[in-house]
């Protein structure tokens, strides 16, 4: 018997390739995979902000003899910088609004009135913590002043850094306007300050608001 060679199916390399491949390029929109990179930033910022809660959770019964929250806290002046947060995210919103019509002047505006809410908010958040600190109420003092400080001053860097890239956002649209890769940038920015509001809102809840209870 003589073996016979079946070439019915004898393709080139290319033509093989092209069988089992799609070499067809595909587009890709500009900045596409931004959105995506940026939620999971978002992610484990939230991983490293439950682990300062839990820690929180864990040493926040952890005086050591010192001073506890009732004595340490002033609830009226939280509340204070709490609007102020609050308020920076409701001007951000309208930003955002001034964006979506084109508008480059009103979008650097509402930036601005942000940026003034958020400085409110830190200037605020350093006097708490330079009051604290005046009273011998330091991060060294006990569990629960540890767990304080971490919480609330990495929640405070977090805020600094969207201070600085808002005014970077800021003379990127002077300079360039309203391309779409800044509309880009400004997303990912609201995303994050919204991200930093929510955050304050279960400091304000479980630290400030249970602490005095």
């Amino acid at each position: 018997m003589t073996a016979t060679i079946d070439t019915t199916h004898d393709l080139s390399q290319p033509e093989l390739q092209a069988a089992f491949y799609d070499l067809n390029e595909h587009d890709h929109p500009e900045g596409g995979s931004t959105m995506l990179g940026f939620w999971i930033y978002l992610m484990s910022d939230c991983l490293i902000f439950a682990m300062l809660f839990a820690a929180y959770g864990v040493l926040g019964g952890s005086l050591a003899a010192g001073p506890g929250p009732k004595d340490l806290f002033e609830l009226p002046l939280v509340a204070l910088n709490t609007a102020m947060l609050l308020f920076s995210s409701i001007t951000y919103g309208f930003a955002m609004l001034a964006m979506e019509k084109g508008n480059k002047g009103g979008t650097q505006l509402w930036l601005l009135v942000t940026a003034v809410f958020g400085g409110a908010f830190l200037s605020i958040e350093m006097y708490e913590f330079y009051h604290l600190i005046h009273e011998g109420a330091t991060p060294m003092r006990s569990g629960f002043l540890t767990a304080f400080f971490s919480l609330v001053g990495t929640h405070g860097l977090h805020v600094t850094f969207g201070m600085i890239w808002l005014f970077t956002l800021v003379v990127q649209i002077a300079q360039k306007g309203l391309i779409p890769a800044n509309k880009r940038r400004l997303m990912c920015l609201s995303l994050f300050w919204h991200f930093l509001d929510v955050i304050w809102i279960g400091v304000f809840t479980f630290v400030y608001l249970m602490g005095m209870l």
